[in-house]
């Protein structure tokens, strides 16, 4: 039984890849579908968390791997990040940084309590770097998680907004400014403009977890 509940949500993944790879709707992406089958699933069968992390936890220990396994992207698109390298250095640590700040100062204006502030802080780097570094700073990694998600999934939305209010026409300004808000989510969506700004979303979302790590601590000590 331990390995039932893993091998079911790894089956609720990649169906929901399938599905929003057909219909490209926002609400059959992985990041919603995937947690709330495997949630309404569990409160169906009356199964408890611990009952699925007996089995899942592993799932959560590839954290590790997962964030090293960034540099297979930036590796892949080397030739693209060496052809815009100023802009896609400028963009990004512009981006990253402002993140950052944000999150941390608003979490600390509306008196946010130190943990949550820690935890909220890197929500825009990708899951696996921002629950490293919320734990790190002494945050929750459960609600890093969730706002990490939630991040993904208005960048996925608001994103082409701006592109089109904005006007940007450049496929490296549009994997810029999604790879960066929006991390894995904001590649998804730039590689429906074209691979160019898929690749540069990929290097974004890569530089912004660099900036996530290297900056998140000294700037989160400015709001305590």
């Amino acid at each position: 039984m331990t390995l039932v509940w893993p091998a079911f949500t790894i089956l609720v993944y990649f169906c929901s890849k399938w599905l929003y790879a057909r219909t490209r709707k926002l609400y059959l992406t992985p990041l919603v579908v995937t947690p709330a089958v495997v949630i309404g699933a569990l409160l169906l069968s009356g199964s408890s968390y611990d009952t699925f992390d007996r089995g899942g936890h592993w799932i959560g220990e590839m954290i590790g791997p997962a964030t090293i396994s960034l540099a297979v992207t930036l590796h892949k698109q080397i030739h693209v990040l060496k052809k815009h390298a100023r802009a896609i250095v400028a963009g990004v640590t512009a981006g990253g940084l402002a993140a950052v700040a944000v999150s941390a100062g608003l979490a600390r204006l509306f008196g946010l309590a130190a943990p949550i502030v820690d935890s909220l802080a890197p929500k825009s780097a990708t899951t696996p770097v921002a629950v490293s570094v919320s734990g790190a700073l002494g945050g929750l990694s459960t609600i890093t998680a969730v706002a990490t998600l939630a991040t993904g999934l208005t960048g996925m939305l608001v994103g082409p907004l701006l592109v089109r209010w904005m006007r940007i026409r450049s496929s490296v300004g549009r994997g810029i400014l999604l790879g960066t808000a929006a991390h894995s989510a904001g590649i998804a969506k730039a590689l429906e403009y074209d691979a160019d700004a898929g690749a540069c979303a990929g290097i974004a979302m890569v530089c912004t977890a660099f900036v996530t790590l290297c900056a998140a601590g000294p700037i989160v000590a400015l709001f305590r």
